[in-house]
Formats: C-alpha cells, structure tokens, sequence
C-alpha cells in the first residue's frame, strides 16, 4: 500500500499523520474486503483550502470536515469487480497499485471537532480517515439508513485498532 501524503496546512497537530493513516486505511481496506494493494492520496488543508475546493467540486461555499474523491465508479459497495474491465484505469502501471482515490482533510475542523466531541484530535483524525475510506469504497449517506451503517462500520473499523472515544 502506498499512502501519499501532504500537510499544505500551518497547523502543527503532533500527530504521526502517515503512522496514523496506514492504520486505518489497513483497517479498512480489511473491513471492506477489497482484494488489492492500493494507492492514497491525503491532503491535509486548512478551512480556506477545503473550503475552495468544495465550492469549486460541490459548489457549497462552506469549508468542511472531510472531502472524498474516489477513483472507482462503484456499481455497489465495495464490490471491486468494475476495476478488472480497465485494468489501465484503475491500476498505477509502475507499482500495481489499485488507485482508490483521494482525501482532503481540514485539520482546523478535525481540531475543533475533537474538542466538540469531546475526545482526542488523533481519534477525529482515525475518524475522518475511516470515513472517507468508506467512500472511496463506494459508501455514501445521503439516506438515514445508509448514514447509520456508516457509522457502524466506522466504528467497527476504528474499534478494530483501538481508536475509542477516550484514546490520548
């Protein structure tokens, strides 16, 4: 697994980011059962640059938590298959790697989400991870249903490393 990762923000959270994201991303990619190595790309942003992209991609002129980018056009979750037709477009002809896609974060929202939530800027972080791992797997929530069995896997992936509420 390959994680590319780039901290365009000046905020200093003293967080291993990359430790902290082949974790999950593991985590995840296990829970989802996808069967190929894979390629991440994180961004971690301040509001002002997550804000500019999600207006420009959703046209919502508000920042937020998390953006997700994936890679695959899913036909349903989690079902990879649809990567075997292009093999060219989904794959990185140099390492193999299957291209999930890509995440931006705000790290002044994951901090000031923590604080919310009342618990550690490093399990807001885990959180968003997982996530938009869930998306980039072909997961969404626009429906109740779909939001409360992303919550559960969420917190089945995060339980599965020991990312609690209450961890330091």
């Amino acid at each position: 697994m390959t994680i590319l990762l780039e901290n365009e923000a000046d905020i200093d959270c003293e967080l291993d980011y990359k430790g902290i994201a082949k974790q999950v991303v593991d985590a995840s990619l296990d829970y989802v059962k996808c069967p190929y190595e894979c390629q991440i790309n994180i961004l971690l942003t301040d509001n002002a640059g997550i804000q500019m992209t999600n207006h420009h991609m959703r046209g919502m002129d508000a920042p937020t938590d998390v953006l997700s980018f994936p890679t695959i056009p899913f036909r349903s979750e989690a079902d990879f298959s649809i990567v075997e037709e292009d093999v060219t477009a989904y794959f990185d002809a140099d390492s193999g790697e299957l291209l999930l896609g890509d995440i931006m974060i705000s790290l002044e929202r994951m901090i000031s989400q923590a604080k919310e939530y009342n618990h550690s800027i490093k399990r807001e972080y885990a959180f968003l991870l997982a996530h938009s791992m869930l998306h980039l797997s072909g997961f969404d929530h626009m429906e109740k249903e779909e939001q409360i069995h992303m919550e559960q896997m969420q917190e089945a992936i995060l339980q599965s490393i020991g990312y609690t509420r209450d961890i330091e």
